[in-house]
């Protein structure tokens, strides 16, 4: 995130009658506290707690209006009958509630059912530097801070970055208790064969919810967290976001170094967990250094790639090369940054060349929505994806497998802990 919440400015009101002694007369008198001013004050600030988050959402995470491209009856024919996996969101940020349909944001469960989605991964963002930029960050400051607290959010959670990784998966099992059923917490191989089960049995629901970290950073030095972060249901998880951390270079960092010892003992005990890496936001150098000690697959959960969008963050064809040899994963998200445009045409042309270097087993959706992104399409209209990819030649058994056939079978071998070696 780039900005700040706003803020309530006070402003001056009629004042009520007090007595007090001034230290320049010798008799009480008549004075006035501005008990007015106090007033104004707080309803500014009530304003501030009540519309401030929802503006600042607002504000970041847009639909930018331009047409939607022409659907067939054969995209929408087919995209009923998919089970689609989108490998990261960030909606679990903001103060919505995740089971009611909203007038802001990108996704919400109603709109996950309308675009028929099978399985959510929810991210967990705990902090974005001041300034943020593609280019060079540090960590000495927090955009999240401010929100956390404009928000309400427990009190735990506004000096912890690991406080609100466990927040967010509170939040998230408070909404699937009182989902009725619609929404469906994921963190084992046999909790994903079951919801896949009950989907069989007809309609669009449960939709699936499995929770991943956006940085490691909320592990505050202490690689036990990762422990703490497993039992909470967190099966997926980033080493860096926008800035350097102790355990790895960010792309978007000052030194964009490789892992350190600590980053790989973190990547060794993620295996032995069964929680996923994900290589987005690493620098160069952290991908080169996951990709050649990776003893399961990996995923980039969402980004882009060189070939079609030259934007530091996205892959270059040896990374693509590295992912696929691990028998991973490269989610497409359809932001300008990621895809160089907003339009789903731009989405299927860089799975197309992921596709066409690798193959089709390793294209994966990773849509960033709700992460202060602005795109063409909600979670409701994913049948723009299908329709695009149909119109980039892709096969109907190729759809299958992009828009979520790969992702369940990486999930699925991933989320599982690891066999001690013999």
């Amino acid at each position: 995130m780039g900005r700040e919440a706003a803020r309530g400015t006070p402003g001056v009101g009629r004042t009520a009658g007090v007595r007090f002694r001034h230290p320049r007369q010798g008799s009480g008198v008549k004075a006035r506290l501005p008990w007015g001013l106090l007033a104004v004050v707080a309803v500014a600030a009530g304003a501030f707690f009540t519309l401030g988050p929802a503006l600042v959402e607002r504000s970041m995470n847009r639909i930018d209006g331009q047409p939607p491209i022409a659907v067939s009856d054969e995209a929408r024919a087919l995209h009923e009958t998919l089970t689609i996996v989108d490998l990261h969101s960030d909606t679990l940020m903001w103060d919505r509630d995740l089971l009611s349909r909203s007038r802001r944001g990108h996704e919400d469960l109603p709109r996950m059912e309308e675009g028929n989605v099978a399985l959510q991964v929810f991210s967990s963002v705990t902090k974005t530097p001041s300034g943020q930029n593609y280019d060079a960050n540090d960590g000495d400051s927090d955009n999240i801070t401010p929100l956390v607290i404009a928000q309400l959010q427990p009190v735990r959670t506004w000096t912890s970055l690991l406080e609100r990784s466990l927040y967010h998966g509170e939040k998230l099992d408070r909404a699937v208790a009182a989902s009725d059923g619609r929404l469906a917490r994921v963190t084992t191989p046999g909790e994903l064969d079951g919801l896949l089960a009950r989907r069989g049995e007809g309609g669009n629901t449960p939709v699936g919810a499995m929770l991943s970290v956006e940085g490691l950073h909320n592990l505050e030095g202490d690689l036990a967290n990762l422990d703490r972060l497993h039992a909470a249901g967190f099966r997926m998880a980033g080493l860096t976001h926008f800035f350097d951390n102790d355990l790895a270079g960010s792309m978007h960092g000052i030194a964009k170094g490789g892992l350190t010892a600590k980053g790989r003992a973190a990547i060794r005990r993620m295996e032995d967990l069964g929680m996923i890496v994900d290589i987005a936001h690493c620098s160069h150098a952290c991908v080169a250094d996951i990709l050649a000690m990776a003893r399961r697959p990996v995923v980039s959960s969402h980004g882009g790639v060189q070939a079609t969008c030259k934007v530091n963050r996205n892959l270059s064809d040896e990374e693509i090369r590295g992912v696929a040899r691990t028998g991973g994963i490269i989610g497409i998200g359809y932001w300008d940054a990621a895809i160089c445009d907003t339009s789903p045409r731009a989405a299927a042309r860089a799975m197309k060349h992921v596709r066409d270097l690798v193959g089709i087993e390793h294209v994966a959706l990773g849509s960033d929505y709700d992460g202060a992104t602005t795109v063409r399409f909600d979670t409701s209209q994913l049948v723009q994806v299908t329709q695009a990819l149909l119109d980039e030649g892709f096969t109907h058994e190729e759809i299958r497998a992009a828009m979520g056939g790969n992702a369940l079978r990486v999930l699925r071998a991933g989320i599982a802990p690891m066999e001690p070696a013999r």
